[in-house]
């Protein structure tokens, strides 16, 4: 018999998450059947449970969130014991699957690269600036690139990506020692957006000419301003609002149609999951410039099951640098 423990949202967010709208629960697995795997959990945080938690989550649901998991015992011939793999099965440190929501590392898999990195530079985040870059932004060699979170699991590859692409790049993070490390990756200008006195004047210095791209991780004020400095018929990528996830109240604003006329822009939001069906195309490119070094990474490692809630929250506060994981 196995005991699992997960974490279940006990209460709803109200503003940021507390550690007490989480409660860790023990459930007993079943004897493992014909076509089943059983796994144990090796890393596993996301950011996006926040935003999805009210729409997708009643209180009591486990915490949704994708894990990088282990086979141990295994009734499924495609699936043998020791295998790893990514599965969206939420926190919990082990789960019993019949095989149709896992997806095997790729077998190429360096031994000197962490598995986590299937969580992030190499997995849902590492695509989500993939695909946002030549999908949404389109962007193209000799153009300028603005990323704000650019410290983040997806900022911080979007930049990477951009430069490969033959883009200037530009970012901007929330303190000095992130800042540095986005100019240690390759940007080719970078600030601290909470110490700079204009955020405009910022944007102003690090681009005189404006931007052909922007993606969007922030919204709220920082998107306003940035709108009005695109160039013309400039491509907005909207992946994310962490400005906005634990307001309490809206904010107003930002009112975008004049720039967005007169400007002749193309502003669109998208979710990862439209090009399910290019994912194959999208790891193997993301891992190979990993493993020739064009494609730099940083985790953020929480020991210990028992610290997923204060690794969410600390992650949700802008502690981490590059992606977030908490080892099992």
């Amino acid at each position: 018999m196995v005991i699992a423990k997960a974490w279940v949202l006990k209460k709803h967010f109200d503003g940021f998450p507390k550690t007490s709208d989480f409660d860790l629960k023990k459930i007993e697995l079943p004897n493992l059947k014909d076509g089943g795997e059983q796994t144990d959990t090796l890393s596993c945080v996301c950011l996006y449970c926040r935003p999805y938690s009210r729409r997708n989550m009643k209180e009591g649901d486990i915490m949704i969130g994708t894990q990088v998991a282990r086979i141990v015992e295994s009734k499924n011939p495609a699936f043998t014991v020791g295998a790893f793999v990514v599965a969206d099965r939420g926190w919990r440190t082990h789960f019993i699957s019949d095989g149709k929501d896992l997806q095997l590392l790729p077998s190429n898999w360096p031994e000197s690269l962490p598995k986590s990195l299937a969580l992030g530079t190499v997995g849902m985040p590492g695509l989500t600036a993939y695909f946002g870059l030549l999908e949404v932004c389109k962007m193209k060699p000799g153009e300028t690139v603005l990323v704000n979170a650019a410290a983040g699991a997806v900022g911080s590859v979007v930049g990477q990506l951009a430069k490969i692409g033959g883009c200037k790049v530009v970012g901007c993070a929330g303190s000095d020692d992130k800042v540095a490390y986005l100019k240690k990756i390759g940007f080719d200008e970078a600030f601290n957006y909470k110490t700079v006195k204009s955020l405009d004047e910022a944007l102003r210095k690090a681009s005189p000419d404006g931007y052909d791209c922007f993606f969007d991780n922030v919204g709220g004020e920082f998107a306003s301003v940035a709108i009005n400095q695109m160039k013309k018929y400039g491509r907005i990528a909207v992946c994310g609002a962490i400005s906005q996830y634990n307001d309490s109240v809206p904010q107003k604003g930002p009112y975008v149609q004049i720039p967005m006329i007169f400007k002749e822009l193309q502003m669109e939001g998208f979710i990862v999951s439209r090009w399910n069906n290019r994912r194959e195309e999208g790891l193997k490119a993301l891992l190979k410039w990993v493993v020739e070094g064009k494609v730099k990474f940083h985790e953020q490692v929480t020991e210990g099951f028992e610290n997923m809630p204060m690794a969410f929250i600390g992650m949700l506060k802008g502690e981490n640098l590059g992606k977030a994981v908490v080892k099992v």
